[in-house]
């Protein structure tokens, strides 16, 4: 026995518009052909596509990402603190589904790597422009790193500005400056083009505020979320080090980087390091 579907529109049921002049509203705005079809294949292996797939959706959640650090920054620096946690606290989620990015290719084996690797040429991920910005407004810069970029003057550019402008934890501990903590002159007025590096006098007032939680609990709150994004940036790179040596070993990385010893350098490290050292002063 066979079952009839009914016609929609004979009885008067709700339905979609169909029937558009053009491309649909939803192409408009999301431009989903364009991304689509951003995928071009350099090999005949069929598990290039994933790898592609993914790098390209990290460039993706880098650049979100990026846009929140940046609207936190901004907000800190005109002292609305609730514009500023809500834009951190959503980049904590984004965060989460970046580091899931690392799924599909965890469990690639050196000779599925290997297969599509040499398709990469030079090309590697410290090449990534977004991900420079991301690095910039955690505090870990180099002017080092602008010179890839040398030969796209708009990327460039844009690094360059992010080289030079405030990051997340030098917005922060301005703030505290305003709001009467002794955050010294000399990190207040450091050169932002370089690598930030902890002082012993921040460290003292990031203690002194988790000492007296009900005296500071909207600076408490600031420093746990930043807390939060130190903790996420730090399960990134160690989940990078860990798909890294089990793809290629201890190789030399794609573009001639030190591949897993310059990674495993990097997992070491803690942004905003005094709102990890203060805890054990607490």
């Amino acid at each position: 026995m066979s079952t009839i579907h009914p016609d929609p529109e004979a009885t008067g049921a709700q339905t979609p518009h169909l029937d558009f002049a053009g491309t649909t509203p939803y192409e408009d705005y999301v431009q989903a052909d364009v991304l689509t079809h951003l995928q071009h294949l350099r090999s005949d292996d069929p598990g290039e596509m994933v790898f592609l797939v993914t790098t390209q959706v990290m460039e993706l959640w880098f650049t979100v990402i990026v846009h929140e650090w940046e609207t936190a920054a901004h907000a800190m620096r005109g002292d609305r603190l609730d514009v500023a946690q809500d834009a951190l606290k959503r980049s904590l989620r984004e965060l989460e589904a970046l580091n899931a990015s690392w799924t599909p290719l965890a469990q690639l084996t050196p000779a599925q790597f290997n297969s599509y690797r040499s398709s990469l040429g030079e090309g590697s991920g410290f090449q990534s422009a977004m991900y420079r910005r991301m690095e910039f407004l955690l505090g870990d810069k180099s002017a080092s790193m602008l010179v890839p970029h040398r030969g796209a003057p708009r990327v460039h550019a844009e690094l360059e500005k992010a080289l030079a402008e405030p990051g997340l934890y030098d917005e922060a501990l301005a703030l505290l400056a305003r709001r009467g903590h002794a955050i010294p002159g000399s990190v207040l007025g450091r050169d932002l083009t370089r690598k930030y590096e902890p002082s012993p006098e921040v460290e003292a007032v990031w203690t002194a505020i988790y000492a007296n939680p009900d005296q500071n609990d909207e600076l408490v709150r600031l420093g746990e979320v930043l807390t939060d994004v130190g903790e996420l940036v730090w399960r990134w790179r160690n989940d990078h080090l860990l798909a890294t040596r089990r793809a290629m070993g201890s190789k030399t990385g794609t573009g001639g980087s030190a591949g897993v010893a310059w990674l495993e350098k990097r997992a070491t490290k803690n942004v905003f390091p005094e709102l990890w050292t203060a805890r054990s002063h607490v």
